[in-house]
């Protein structure tokens, strides 16, 4: 059921169980075992990596691979700056993906820049733009996650 909030002329949907969150929630202790499991699973491949991979390659499709980073860098922005304006309770999630994304994108950025010059720019770039938008996009969706109305 929606409901709509006329003092903030939101539409808002009740949190807790809902239907649609039924199925998911008589699972969630069996998935919440498996995303554990799935985690502490990757330990070992994390170790296989740092032993096993090549300290440089060379990406056939490099390009394309930063692009497409920053075109999702660059829909999470508009369509948070979207959610925000339209007050949609939506926009925590659009702002928890689009801090995501940028902290990714700062971190290869910083750890596969070439020394010197590339490397200087990458960690400027990280440190005056992509974390402070980050944190900015992490501070909204914390602070726009719907609250449990008691």
């Amino acid at each position: 059921m929606v409901t709509i909030d006329a003092r903030r002329g939101r539409v808002r949907a009740p949190i807790g169980l809902a239907e649609h969150e039924s199925a998911a929630t008589s699972r969630s202790p069996w998935l919440a075992r498996a995303l554990i499991a799935a985690g502490l699973a990757m330990i070992p491949w994390l170790v296989a990596l740092a032993v096993r991979l090549p300290p440089s390659v060379r990406a056939q499709h490099w390009a394309t691979a930063w692009v497409g980073l920053d075109t999702m860098e660059a829909l999470g922005l508009v369509t948070t700056g979207v959610l925000v304006r339209l007050r949609d309770e939506r926009r925590c999630l659009a702002a928890a993906a689009t801090a995501t994304l940028l902290l990714v994108d700062a971190w290869f950025d910083v750890t596969t820049s070439a020394p010197g010059a590339d490397h200087l720019m990458a960690l400027l770039l990280a440190v005056l733009l992509e974390v402070p938008i980050a944190s900015a996009c992490a501070v909204l969706a914390l602070r726009t996650f719907p609250r449990r109305e008691s």
